[in-house]
Order: structure tokens, then C-alpha cells, then sequence
């Protein structure tokens, strides 16, 4: 028989698997996500107020609404993601200043936070990324050079251990 992978979603035999949670106990688990979207001249251009609107609608506060679905239908889209229940996400996005060139990066954060037996990394991540998505969806009516980059996890609290990125 094969050494056990290290991996916590594959089995001693080298087969997908739902990691089991039952014996952990229900903790506050939190995990902030981030994904930074670079918008080129022609949409940078259209920011006003922190806000760019469109005829379907403004673009930001609807980006705001997906990263929140994505996040609570994470278990739907992830093979083997356990569905949980989120107690809050938040789901905010900034626009930088514009760069040299006109364009202008927007960073999607998502907080997302539940008392459960595991973590909330995923829908925090699943949140962000969905809106930037929408973001770009929204914005290739004037250009498809949008860039959507640097998806991270930024922290997370609860569970065997906490972390931050550096």
C-alpha cells in the first residue's frame, strides 16, 4: 500500500476524499480573502466617487452581491468542500489610484466568518474571486483588458491554527 499523502483531501490509496470533521469541535473561524482586478484606461477612466456606472447598473455594488453568493455556494462549486453555514460576509472594494498609464487597480476583499468545525478560507477566497469575476463580466462592455490577479488568503482565525500572510 502507497505511503499516506500528506494532503488531507487524498487517501492512503491515493483517492479523493472528504476530510471528516465530526470529532473537532465548533470554534469562531474567520478568513479574509483578497484578489486585486486591474482595470485598463478606457473603464479606469469611468470611476467616479469610488463607483463606476454602467447601463446595468453600478458595477462595484454589484460585484459586491455575487462575491457574497459565491461565498455561501462555495460547497457547490469546490469537490469536497464542506457546506457551511457563514454567520456574516462582507465583501468591500476599493479603487486605487490610477496608474501612470490610466489604469487603475481595485482590490475585492472578502471577509467571511461562522462558528462550525472547519474553516471559512474557501468562501473567503470564493468570494473575492467570484467578484472580481463580476467585475470583469460587467466591465468587457468597454474593454477585455481587464486583469484580475494576486487571489490570496490574507488571514484566518479558528481551528488548529491561525495565520497571516507575510
Amino acid at each position: 500500500m502507497p505511503p499516506k499523502s500528506r494532503l488531507s483531501h487524498i487517501d492512503a490509496r491515493n483517492l479523493p476524499q472528504m476530510v471528516d470533521v465530526g470529532g473537532k469541535r465548533v470554534t469562531a473561524r474567520t478568513a479574509v480573502a483578497v484578489a486585486v482586478v486591474v482595470l485598463p484606461r478606457a473603464l479606469a477612466r469611468l470611476l467616479e466617487g469610488g463607483e463606476i456606472r454602467t447601463p446595468k447598473g453600478p458595477i462595484f455594488q454589484l460585484a459586491i452581491l455575487a462575491g457574497i453568493m459565491g461565498a455561501k455556494r462555495t460547497s457547490g462549486l469546490i469537490p469536497l468542500c464542506h457546506p457551511i453555514a457563514l454567520d456574516d460576509c462582507r465583501v468591500e472594494i476599493k479603487a486605487r489610484r490610477p496608474g501612470a498609464d490610466g489604469s487603475a487597480e481595485v482590490e475585492v476583499r472578502c471577509r467571511a466568518s461562522t462558528r462550525a468545525r472547519t474553516g471559512v478560507e474557501m468562501e473567503a477566497l470564493t468570494g473575492a474571486s467570484i467578484a472580481a469575476l463580476a467585475l470583469y463580466d460587467m466591465g468587457k462592455a468597454v474593454t477585455h483588458g481587464i486583469v484580475i490577479r494576486d487571489l490570496r488568503l490574507l488571514e484566518k482565525t479558528g481551528g488548529k491554527r491561525d495565520y497571516r500572510a507575510p
